[in-house]
C-alpha cells in the first residue's frame, strides 16, 4: 500500500520523469528528448486533476458535475500518460483519481484505514428520483426514451416555495404535517399546489427510508488485481440514479437563455420570468423546454395571485409542451403529471383522468402512473374503473402497497370486509409512499371491529400515533386543532340555547309533519346508504345537506323548514345536514365515527319506544341489567352508565359525532328523531364561512 503523501512530496514527485524509467530503475538515454514532453503532459493533468479537487473541497461547485467531469477527462487520456500517473496511485486501484487526490490532501482514508464518517450526499432530486423509480416499476416497454442526463443538460433545482392549500386550510388531516415535513407523493389525494413541481418534475417528494433515500452500494474496484485484498472493508457509496432529461437537441443551443429566464423564477420574480418565457416561446416556438417554464411561471404565479385564468394558461402551456414532436420522454412525463395534477385542483376531475390515461398509454411499465389513474377514477367515483386498474398493477406488482391500500378500500366499500382487511393490513405494513394515510387506517380499525377482530383499536392507535386521528376514540379525518373535544354536550355548553328551546317547544309540530312523510308508499325516506348497518332499517328524509337546502323536501314539512331558517348556525353548517331519522326494530348500528370535529349533532326524540332503544359513545360499558332497570324509570341513562344515553320524545340530546359512537334499536316499535347539526362553537365566522363543505 501506498504511504501517505503530502503536497510537498507530490511536488517534488513532479520533476521526476518516471515514464522514462527502464524496468530495472535506469533512465534510458533514448527517452531523454520524449521526458520533457511527457513531463509537461503530467504537470497539466496533475493541475486539472488539483484543481478540480480544489473547487470541491471548497464546495464552489457541485460535487457530481465535478466528478462527471473527471470521469470524462479521465477517459480522453491516453494509456501511456495513465501510466504516468500510476505512481501517485494512492488508493492501490491502479490509477490516479479523485480519491487518490483527496489522501494526498489529507481528507480521504486510504485503503485499509479506519472507515471514515464521510459519505457523498446527493441532492434531494437525486435521492427523490431515486425513491420514485423504484416506486414505479420497470421503464416503459414502448420505447420511450430515458437516456442519461448530460453534463450540458439543463436541471431545475427546487422551486422557492408555493403557496399555502387554496382549498381547505383548516378541514385537513388532525395536525397534519406541512409539506416540507410530510410530503404527498404524486398528487395522490393532494389538491394543492405545495407539491414541489421542479425539484423532479417527473417525480413528486416522498417520504423517504434508509433502504431508499439513502441505499449504500460497495464499491467494485477498478483494478482489482492491484487494489487492496477482497477481505478489506471497500469504500461505500450511494447508488447514483439517472436525472431526468428535459432539454432537447435544441433546447442545449439556447441552455443560457433558458437558464437565466428560470432563475428568474425561482428567486421569485414571476411576472419578470414569465414575460422571458413567453419571449423564447416567440422566439424559439419548437422549444419544449421553453413552453414548459413558461407553464412553471404561469403555474406559480396562479398560486401567487389565486388566479384560476393563469392556472388554466398554465394547463393549456404544459400541453403544449408536451405535444411538440422534439420533446424529451421526461418533459413529456414531467409536463402531462403537472398537466394532471392542476386539473385536479380545478376540479376538472374527467380532464385528469383523460391526461393520466395519455401518460399510462405513453408509459404502460409506469406503476406509479398507474396508481395516479386509479385515485382519478376513484375521485370520479367510479370505482369499478379504479378496481380495473389496481387489479392491474398488483398482477404486475404484487408487493405496491399504494395499490393495495386502495384496493382494501374499494372491496370494504362494495361491503367485502372479510376481502379488504389482508389488502388494507399488508398495504399499511409496506410504510410505502401514499400508504400512511387516516382513512386506510380508519377502514382497517373498522373492518376489523366488524369481524370482531380486537386489533382494531391497535390499529387505530398507530393511527394516532402518526397525527391522523386526534385519540383513538375520535377518529374524525377533516378537523380544526384545538376545538373542544367531549363526546355529550348540554345546551349551555353549545351556546344555542334558544335554538334547542324552540326544538322542544315545537316537537310535536315537527313529529307531525315527520309522520306524514313517512307513508311507505312515497318512498320519501331514503335508505341510509354509507354501508353503517350490521343489519334492520334505517331511512332518512333530508331538508338540508352541506350548508344547501335539498330541492323540493321543505315543500312537505314546511313548518318545520320555517322553525330552521331562522338558525343559521345550523341550514348553514356545511359540515352537517338536517334531517329525520327512522329506525326499525332489529336494527343495529355498527361502531363509526363522523367525517369532522366542526359540528356537533342534536337529536330531538319524536317517537321513541320506552325500552330498546340506546346510543353508546366512545367507551363500551358493560350492560348491568339493575343499572339498566334504573335507567329505564329514571330516563336518564347517563346517570349509571356515562357511556350510554337513550332519546327521550320532546327532548334535545347532543353529542360530538367525531368520536366513536354505536346504535341499538331493539324495541318493538319504530324510532323518529329529527337530527340537526350545528357549527363547533369555538369556530369563528371567518372559518365557517371558509372552510370547505363535507
Amino acid at each position: 500500500m501506498a504511504n501517505r503523501k503530502n503536497p510537498k512530496s507530490a511536488r517534488k514527485k513532479e520533476g521526476k520523469s518516471p515514464a522514462a524509467e527502464s524496468g530495472s530503475g535506469r533512465c534510458s538515454e533514448e527517452t531523454t528528448g520524449g521526458t520533457k514532453f511527457y513531463t509537461w503532459l503530467m504537470l497539466l493533468a496533475l493541475l486539472g486533476v488539483w484543481s478540480s479537487l480544489a473547487v470541491v473541497y471548497f464546495d464552489i461547485v457541485d460535487y457530481e458535475s465535478v466528478l462527471d467531469r473527471a470521469q470524462e477527462f479521465h477517459s480522453n487520456f491516453s494509456q501511456a500518460l495513465q501510466g504516468k500517473l500510476s505512481s501517485y496511485d494512492s488508493d492501490g486501484d491502479g490509477d490516479f483519481d479523485m480519491d487518490d487526490a483527496k489522501i494526498l490532501l489529507g481528507v480521504g482514508q486510504p485503503p485499509g484505514a479506519e472507515p471514515a464518517e464521510e459519505r457523498i450526499v446527493f441532492s434531494d432530486h437525486a435521492s427523490q428520483s431515486t425513491n420514485q423509480q423504484q416506486h414505479s416499476g420497470p421503464a416503459s416497454q414502448s420505447g420511450a426514451e430515458h437516456p442519461t442526463l448530460a453534463e450540458e443538460d439543463f436541471v431545475p433545482d427546487s422551486a422557492s416555495g408555493a403557496g399555502a392549500d387554496a382549498i381547505d386550510t383548516s378541514g385537513v388531516l388532525v395536525e397534519e404535517p406541512s409539506t416540507q415535513e410530510r410530503a404527498v407523493p404524486s398528487g395522490r389525494y393532494q389538491t394543492s399546489s405545495k407539491l414541489t413541481q421542479d425539484a423532479d418534475p417527473a417525480a413528486e417528494p416522498e417520504p423517504q427510508s434508509a433502504s431508499e433515500g439513502e441505499r449504500e452500494i460497495e464499491a467494485i474496484p477498478t483494478g482489482a488485481a492491484d487494489g487492496p485484498p477482497p477481505s478489506e472493508p471497500q469504500p461505500k457509496v450511494k447508488a447514483k440514479k439517472k436525472k431526468p432529461k428535459l432539454l432537447s437537441a435544441f433546447d442545449k443551443g439556447i441552455r443560457t437563455e433558458i437558464e437565466a429566464a428560470d432563475k428568474l423564477r425561482k428567486k421569485g420574480h414571476l411576472q419578470e420570468a414569465l414575460r422571458e418565457f413567453e419571449s423564447l416561446v416567440r422566439k424559439y416556438p419548437q422549444s419544449p423546454r421553453a413552453r414548459f417554464g413558461r407553464a412553471q411561471a404561469e403555474d406559480d404565479l396562479a398560486e401567487r395571485l389565486r388566479s384560476n385564468d393563469l392556472l388554466l394558461r398554465a394547463i393549456n402551456s404544459y400541453r403544449e409542451a408536451a405535444d411538440l414532436p422534439d420533446v424529451t420522454s421526461d418533459l413529456l412525463r414531467a409536463a402531462l403529471k403537472r398537466r394532471a395534477e392542476r386539473q385536479q385542483f380545478l376540479g376538472r376531475t374527467r380532464g385528469s383522468l383523460a391526461t393520466l390515461e395519455r401518460l399510462v398509454q405513453i408509459f404502460p411499465g409506469d406503476v406509479g402512473l398507474m396508481n395516479d389513474l386509479g385515485v382519478a377514477h376513484l375521485l370520479l367515483g367510479d370505482n369499478k374503473g379504479a378496481k380495473r386498474v389496481y387489479e392491474e398493477v398488483l398482477a404486475v406488482a404484487p408487493d405496491d402497497g399504494f395499490a393495495k391500500v386502495h384496493y382494501g378500500f374499494i372491496l370494504k366499500s362494495e361491503n367485502k370486509i372479510v376481502e379488504s382487511i389482508p389488502y388494507l393490513r399488508e398495504g399499511l405494513e409496506s410504510d410505502d409512499p401514499g400508504t400512511d394515510d387516516g382513512r386506510f387506517y380508519f377502514h382497517l380499525g373498522e373492518a376489523l371491529q366488524r369481524v370482531g377482530d380486537a386489533s382494531a383499536y391497535q390499529w387505530f392507535e398507530r393511527g394516532h400515533q402518526r397525527g391522523h386521528f386526534a385519540s383513538v376514540w375520535q377518529r374524525s379525518l377533516y378537523n380544526v386543532a384545538g376545538l373542544k373535544a367531549q363526546c355529550w354536550w348540554t345546551a349551555q355548553e353549545t351556546g344555542y340555547t334558544e335554538l334547542v328551546k324552540d326544538l322542544e317547544r315545537n316537537w310535536k309540530t315537527v313529529r307531525d309533519e315527520g309522520l306524514a312523510v313517512m307513508d311507505h308508499n312515497t318512498g320519501l325516506f331514503q335508505p341510509e346508504q354509507e354501508n353503517l348497518r350490521e343489519r334492520g332499517e334505517w331511512g332518512q328524509y333530508t331538508l338540508w345537506q352541506q350548508g344547501r337546502r335539498v330541492s323540493n323536501t321543505c315543500q312537505k314539512v314546511p313548518k318545520t323548514c320555517a322553525l330552521m331558517e331562522k338558525y343559521p348556525e345550523s341550514t348553514g353548517c356545511k359540515r352537517g345536514q338536517v334531517k329525520f331519522s327512522v329506525m326499525q326494530p332489529g336494527t343495529h348500528v355498527w361502531p363509526h365515527t363522523g367525517p369532522t370535529n366542526c359540528r356537533l349533532r342534536m337529536h330531538l326524540g319524536l317517537v321513541v319506544p320506552k325500552t330498546g332503544t340506546r346510543i353508546r359513545c366512545i367507551n363500551q360499558t358493560r350492560w348491568d341489567p339493575l343499572s339498566s332497570l334504573l335507567s329505564i324509570l329514571t330516563h336518564h341513562h347517563h346517570l349509571c352508565c356515562p357511556h350510554l344515553r337513550g332519546w327521550e320524545e320532546g327532548k334535545v340530546l347532543i353529542f360530538d359525532d367525531s368520536f366513536e359512537h354505536e346504535v341499538w334499536q331493539e324495541a318493538e316499535t319504530l324510532r323518529l328523531i329529527f337530527i340537526v347539526d350545528v357549527w363547533h362553537p369555538e369556530l369563528s365566522p371567518q372559518q365557517r364561512q371558509t372552510l370547505s363543505a363535507i
